[in-house]
């Protein structure tokens, strides 16, 4: 494996069986929220639609995690995954990583993946971010959402502002199902 230094060790590069099928942007181990334990983002996305989303505990978009549940409850059958990174890019976010956990698991229900906190803006972003940034634009605040397709395009960004449950948002993930 080699190693990919970025947001303090967060991701390795894999350089398994699916790095010729998956974009190189996911082609990294995260490790999940509060856990030693690391997700494959090739793995966890291959061929699946994927809805990405930068997070914070302590924002007033943060009860939009009830609505990103419901949506990967509802279509992950379907083939959507939903994945959160948590970030204090915006200055809302816990310094403890048990304590954004806590929000998430606990207070919200959240079974969707979620990642460590990492940046998700500037050149200290986490690679995931660094190319939705590039190709996209970065998120302008917390609870900025991407959809992209199976073959690992970006397909639409979202602000903070469009509700998960939005018929645009939906609207877009039913086109990549």
């Amino acid at each position: 494996m080699i190693k990919f230094i970025a947001a303090a060790g967060l991701f390795t590069l894999s350089a398994g069986a699916f790095a010729a099928s998956c974009p190189d942007y996911l082609n990294v181990e995260a490790r999940k929220l509060h856990s030693e334990e690391n997700v494959n983002l090739c793995e966890l996305t291959q061929g699946k639609a994927v809805l990405i989303v930068n997070t914070a505990s302590h924002c007033g978009f943060t009860p939009q995690f009830e609505a990103l549940e419901a949506l990967h409850k509802q279509y992950a059958d379907k083939g959507l995954v939903v994945i959160g990174f948590p970030s204090d890019d915006f200055f809302q976010e816990e310094k403890d990583e048990a304590k954004t956990a806590d929000v998430c698991f606990i207070n919200y229900g959240v079974t969707f993946t979620m990642v460590s906190t990492s940046p998700v803006r500037g050149s200290e972003a986490n690679s995931v971010f660094k190319y939705l940034g590039d190709k996209s634009g970065q998120p302008k605040w917390n609870f900025y959402k991407y959809v992209v397709s199976g073959d690992g395009k970006t397909v639409k960004e979202f602000s903070s502002r469009v509700k998960p449950d939005s018929d645009e948002l939906i609207k877009a993930i039913e086109s990549v199902l």
